[in-house]
């Protein structure tokens, strides 16, 4: 079936003039639109909230009561320089949105049978007065496949997934980790940001030589964005990274206690250091050596920092004369890692450098590495509680023989679970139980952004379905069978070195949020000489997660940019599986439901909409702040959103696959170098000799000082 330009774009409106209502007739979305558009109010919070209702209005098309005053007013504030960047922001949207749905509904898909579908509801809903369930329903089903039919099935859904995701095992691992202090290096990102508004620098405990640093940095425009990051100079009990070490520290004294570690023995933790603003990239690193050099409670780890500047240095000392030594014809080597080997920028850079130096790791310094795990600073392990519920510790769960064992897929595709992955528990849930899920369905009604795209849902049914799930239970047991992971977090998991080297998964550094669970998108299929890698669940493997507990302020000082940060995932989840050697269908029958719900056929769409009402909901709350709240959405957002839509469809998208091609060529070259050094070393090769003695420096050199006693 397929819907024609005119059809199309009549259906289109109507199904805008759906969401948003008109007079006495209420949207779908729950707010009051046209209550929000008041031209003749011209102050600076209420312009933008006009031109974003102007927006919505303009998208149902002519037939609105307001559709003409709202075309007049956005053409006269747009001559108004200081409002014409957000305005043709809005303005490229009409465009580009219809486009995207004309071309949902052509013959390429099921977009145009959806879309009748919809407007059908509709029509039934106005006759019988359905409940706003049954229509929110409709909408999901429209726009977010991934949350309908969810709500009123749980316990159907969540048996279905199980046996989705339900692998039964050929081959345990026969030489699983023994040793965690010796066998596995721990990792994690420390994000910073500059201090709090309002903060006087000489106040801040940084050390003096930091304040006229920080006095240029302060003025420069923001470039990244985290979902809490460290504003320096913050106080120690709020700092995730003496935090995070810290509990990292306990949990090996734990493990101690139980002599699941040797007295002597210590943790291997690398640090990467991103940054929000260019210029701290200079100050990061004598601001986290200043910070530790005064933490005197991290007994047992070796903390080793890596900046900007020491991954380049590892490129230009180590792997460009490497490269240079042992492999022909290779086109600037440089440039080429210099795009993927390093730590700052989007979430995917720092993500895929903290996989790949274990590698480098276990070639170079230490050949008895045989695995990493990624921690969150503000996750811990929650050892009492894991030894109480479990039987085990957190380093126990880290030895099971399912971690490198191989299976067969509920498709009977061979796969081999070469990761592992663990789950979270809010710190103010673990009182009760371990198995308490950090992310819970939501409840109506749904309003706002949710009314078109709710990805709660499919978030808590990946959640309880996939991180919840013990073993012994379900038909699943944890022996010859268990379950795999998609839906995995930040931290709490890790990769075995061989599977690193084998597979070279990487998350593109065009990723800025979800990078995670993008990193298994570039290995997600079996090949003709290997299965598909995959992440096994560990039952009852916890991390606690205390970002609340003491990162509050960072997380409402961050919470705008994670809102957008959303919103780009949608855009470049979804063009980035449009240009992997796979049909879209088909890495949604592996991703779905959470994850594969950002990869949508209407991106621009959704993040268009989930943006206006977001901020038609904040500016509807009327609460002290949201006004300012509202404001402050839209113009990060329509700053990072054209940004991102530029940059997936540079070249009609072939910009975007021509960067992903060239990454998976640098990866390739970085792990080429990898095993030609290694090769030569065993062959008693001069030159790898050297480069080793040369790569052991540099690491060494990255170590931090913890604590000004030791």
């Amino acid at each position: 079936m397929t819907l024609y330009s005119d059809n199309a774009k009549k259906a289109y409106r109507d199904i805008i003039g759906c969401f948003i209502g008109d007079g006495s007739k209420d949207g779908i979305c729950g707010i009051n639109i046209i209550e929000q558009f008041q031209p003749e109010d011209n102050s600076r919070l209420s312009v933008p909230r006009n031109i974003n209702a102007a927006f919505l209005i303009i998208l149902s098309g002519n037939d609105h009561s307001k559709y003409h005053e709202a075309v007049g007013y956005l053409e006269e504030i747009g001559n108004d320089p200081l409002w014409t960047p957000l305005v043709e922001f809005y303005k490229d949207g009409f465009d580009l949105l219809l486009r995207e749905f004309e071309g949902f509904c052509s013959d390429n898909g099921n977009g145009a049978e959806r879309v009748k579908k919809f407007l059908e509801r509709m029509i039934q809903h106005e006759k019988l007065s359905s409940t706003s369930h049954e229509i929110q329903e409709d909408v999901w089903a429209l726009l977010h496949p991934a949350a309908s039919g969810i709500l009123n099935n749980k316990d159907a859904q969540l048996q279905d997934l199980r046996e989705k995701r339900k692998i039964n095992i050929t081959r345990l691992n026969s030489k699983p980790i023994k040793n965690i202090p010796k066998e596995v290096i721990f990792t994690a990102n420390a994000l910073l940001t500059i201090p709090p508004a309002g903060k006087r620098f000489e106040d801040l405990d940084i050390g003096s030589s930091l304040w006229s640093a920080l006095k240029e940095v302060v003025n420069e425009d923001q470039v990244f964005w985290y979902d809490h990051p460290i504003q320096i100079g913050v106080e120690p009990d709020k700092n995730e990274i003496l935090y995070g070490l810290h509990h990292l520290s306990e949990a090996l004294l734990y493990e101690k206690k139980l002599k699941n570690a040797e007295e002597d023995e210590e943790l291997t933790c690398v640090l990467s250091a991103s940054v929000t603003h260019e210029g701290l990239q200079g100050i990061v690193k004598e601001y986290i050596e200043y910070e530790l050099e005064k933490a005197h409670d991290l007994p047992g780890l070796k903390v080793y920092l890596f900046t900007e500047a020491e991954t380049g240095k590892l490129i230009h000392d180590i792997l460009v004369p490497a490269a240079r030594k042992y492999l022909n014809n290779i086109d600037n080597p440089s440039a080429l890692l210099r795009e993927v080997v390093g730590v700052n920028g989007k979430y995917g850079r720092h993500y895929s450098f903290l996989k790949a130096i274990s590698a480098f790791w276990q070639v170079f310094t230490d050949p008895c590495k045989k695995a990493t795990f990624k921690i969150d600073l503000d996750q811990v392990f929650p050892q009492e509680k894991l030894f109480d519920e479990t039987g085990k510790t957190a380093f126990q769960h880290l030895m099971s023989p399912l971690w490198g064992a191989e299976g067969t897929d509920s498709n009977g595709n061979p796969v081999y679970l070469g990761m592992i992955a663990g789950a979270l528990v809010n710190e103010n849930d673990v009182g009760a139980s371990l198995f308490t899920p950090d992310v819970i369905f939501p409840s109506p009604p749904f309003k706002g952004e949710d009314s078109v795209f709710c990805s709660k849902i499919p978030q808590a049914l990946s959640t309880v379905s996939e991180m919840m799930t013990r073993y012994n239970k379900h038909g699943i047991d944890g022996s010859s069978s268990c379950i795999s992971r998609i839906h995995v977090t930040g931290g709490t998991n890790g990769i075995l070195i061989e599977a690193l080297r084998k597979y070279r998964p990487f998350t593109p550094v065009f990723i800025g949020r979800a990078e995670d669970q993008a990193y298994i998108f570039s290995t997600l299929f079996p090949t003709d000489k290997e299965p598909a890698l995959r992440y096994l669940h560990k039952d009852g493997f916890f991390m606690r997660h205390d970002k609340q507990a003491f990162a509050g302020e960072a997380i409402k000082a961050a919470a705008m940019g994670k809102a957008v940060g959303d919103y780009e995932r949608i855009l470049f989840f979804s063009y980035y599986a449009g240009i992997l050697p796979w049909e879209i269908e088909e890495i949604k029958s592996v991703i779905d439901p959470f994850t594969g719900s950002f990869v949508s056929p209407i991106p621009l769409n959704l993040a268009y909409l989930r943006l206006a009402l977001k901020a038609a909901d904040l500016f509807a709350t009327k609460e002290e702040g949201d006004e300012h709240k509202g404001f402050k959405l839209i113009e990060t957002g329509s700053r990072r959103l054209r940004a991102g839509i530029q940059e997936v469809s540079m070249g009609d998208g072939e910009g975007l696959k021509e960067r992903y091609e060239r990454e998976k060529t640098a990866w390739n070259l970085y792990y080429d170098i990898l095993e030609q050094v290694e090769n030569a070393i065993r062959e008693g090769d001069q030159f790898a000799i050297e480069l080793q003695e040369r790569a052991e420096k540099l690491i060494n050199n990255t170590r931090v000082i913890v604590g000004e006693s030791q």
